[in-house]
């Protein structure tokens, strides 16, 4: 299976004032990530409210999503639920619909606590799209899958045809590592957190990823393995360290979700508001957001339009 090399975003889910989703900004949206260097979208996740969406919205986000990418640009549909039916419907139409790949995170209910129940999930979703690269979604911080992903990559490896690789979310470098160093690297382990790129890239790995923050940060995340790759490690942990900051920031506001949303804004596209039980900034937030992020230069470095 084909390795993705560079960045991937995780984008927002644009929704109207009343809350419905809004499919007009997607077409500009595509266009200016791929514009600041990001090879695809990963839709329907964890930034994109996905779990917070009906299954039609999440089709017809899916179909307009392909549709406005520009030509080579990777559309990977999440197709995660609680309900393994659903997840089976969406990833049929995702293939249906051309998408490039799929991936789902484990339920937030039932809580799985086995590598085989994980194992059987996976299996069960990735069979109803066989032509397309199916990775897993390794965020347990979200649904308290905290399973060690070594026997995972062991347990699926040559039972699920598709099975591509991880969407790693989580702290642990070195189980990152060796995750992507079993059988001789043969599955497709992508970094999921954009506050450890340059760490997990010293250790020979990172080639691909899957971020939040590249929605607004996604030039100083590529300048990062720019700089990796011209031998600049100056450059490269000056672009981490300040991608810290970008973080610290949002941690302040409820994270990328909420306030990473907010900063679309900012930067010149309204994506509309969270839905519920999310809490939406206030504007007095907005304001203090803005300036903390004025005290770090961001608006000077941010993606562009």
């Amino acid at each position: 299976m084909e390795k993705i090399i560079g960045l991937i975003d995780a984008p927002f889910t644009p929704f109207t004032a009343d809350g419905d989703v809004n499919c007009e900004p997607i077409p500009a949206y595509a266009a200016m990530l791929a514009e600041n260097g990001m090879k695809g979208v990963f839709i329907n996740g964890s930034s994109g409210e996905g779990y917070m969406l009906t299954e039609e919205e999440r089709i017809l986000l899916a179909e307009k999503w392909i549709t406005s990418v520009p030509a080579g640009f990777k559309v990977i549909v999440h197709v995660g639920s609680t309900c393994v039916r659903q997840s089976r419907t969406l990833a049929a139409h995702a293939q249906k619909i051309g998408a490039w790949g799929i991936g789902a995170m484990a339920p937030p209910f039932p809580k799985i606590g086995r590598i085989e129940e994980l194992v059987k999930y996976c299996e069960e979703i990735a069979s109803a799209a066989p032509d397309l690269p199916f990775y897993f979604y390794h965020i347990p911080a979200f649904n308290g899958a905290y399973l060690p992903m070594v026997d995972v990559l062991k347990a699926v490896d040559g039972r699920i045809p598709n099975f591509a690789g991880i969407k790693y979310t989580y702290e642990s470098l070195y189980e990152y590592n060796q995750c992507r160093l079993y059988g001789g690297g043969r599955f497709d382990m992508l970094h999921g957190q954009d506050e450890t790129i340059l760490p997990s890239l010293a250790m020979g790995g990172a080639q691909g990823g899957i971020g939040g923050t590249t929605n607004y940060n996604g030039r100083e995340l590529n300048g990062i393995i720019e700089a990796w790759k011209a031998g600049d490690i100056e450059t490269a942990r000056e672009k981490q360290n300040f991608s810290q900051d970008v973080i610290n920031v949002i941690c302040h506001y409820r994270g990328n979700i909420v306030a990473g949303k907010r900063i679309m804004k900012l930067i010149g596209l309204d994506l509309g508001p969270n839905r519920t039980p999310f809490r939406n900034m206030t504007d007095e937030e907005e304001a203090a957001m803005k300036r903390e992020l004025e005290e770090i230069g961001f608006f000077e470095r941010c993606n562009r339009f």
